[in-house]
């Protein structure tokens, strides 16, 4: 007599298991949430609605401006809701990740995925791209609603030139890194709450309580660290530079110079290395307990 035995559980799944197919499962997930569509509308939704705002009361009068103070206008315009929408985008990467431990429907994901890792940096490759992506859609509309408006009142469209096309697609980098942020923070604390309350109060609680010590010591080592803060580093990623070197940047202040108190002075690149470096700064922990810690 003889017995056929089964081959174990974890060779056949082995055998099946790929990147793709596990990226692929993880886009699954992510589409098939509610909250990710809503996320994600509203972030156009605002990107088109404050790019409206903005276009309506700029340079009302028409007077002929120069071209750079055009293409300065124009970038505002687009990227204005950036500030505003990247708090979506952080809550987004939060719940990304800890939806899942809450409902403990990770343990189902590792068993799946045994290392762990891949599933979660499948996770995060998702994220990102959707974000990305979400992004340009909503630069992309929010151009197309308010060319009309700026034409009329005197601003023109320069798309050709590096220095309107890059600040607007890096508003959209800006979205996608912010979301791979709080995905970070979201896997650090597991907690949907804590996570969420973690990501907005370093991009936006810890930047006002800095710019009102700031404005009480006219400390410059204060303004230094507020110049370092991921919001206001990741903010040169969609900021128009002057010929004359002077920057304006769309963000949660306004639109204006950059604070003359601050010795530290960052340009698009030196923003995305610094912003870069708060993802590592809580990514790196995050895979290492996520690989050691408890489901």
């Amino acid at each position: 007599m003889t017995t056929t035995t089964a081959a174990p559980a974890s060779r056949v799944g082995d055998a099946r298991l790929s990147t793709l197919h596990v990226v692929r499962s993880e886009w699954i997930k992510l589409r098939t949430l509610r909250s990710t569509w809503w996320c994600l509308a509203l972030i156009v939704a605002l990107s088109v609605l404050f790019g409206l705002l903005i276009s309506a009361f700029i340079n009302r009068d028409g007077t002929t401006l120069p071209t750079a103070a055009q293409d300065g206008d124009l970038v505002a315009v687009v990227t204005v809701g950036t500030s505003f929408t990247q708090l979506i985008a952080a809550v987004l990467g939060v719940l990304v990740v800890s939806g899942e431990y809450g409902t403990g429907m990770i343990r189902s994901t590792f068993t799946a995925v045994p290392r762990r890792l891949p599933a979660v940096l499948a996770k995060l490759v998702v994220l990102a791209v959707s974000m990305f992506v979400t992004g340009l859609v909503a630069v992309a509309l929010t151009f197309v609603a308010t060319v009309g408006i700026l034409a009329g009142h005197g601003i023109s469209a320069h798309l050709g030139d590096p220095a309107v096309w890059m600040p607007i697609v890096g508003s959209a980098a800006y979205l996608a890194l912010v979301a791979v942020l709080s995905f970070a923070i979201g896997a650090l604390v597991r907690n949907t709450a804590g996570g969420i309350s973690a990501a907005i109060g370093l991009l936006l609680v810890l930047p006002i309580l800095l710019a009102v010590a700031i404005g009480l010591t006219d400390a410059t080592w204060l303004a230094n660290v507020n110049a370092l803060l991921p919001s206001a580093a990741g903010a040169q990623l969609h900021t128009f530079a002057a010929p004359g070197g002077t920057a304006t940047v769309s963000g949660p202040g306004g639109r204006g110079p950059a604070p003359a108190a601050a010795d530290v002075v960052l340009n698009g690149w030196g923003g995305l290395g610094v912003l870069v470096g708060w993802i590592l700064v809580a990514l790196v922990p995050a895979l290492v307990l996520v690989r050691r810690r408890d489901a």
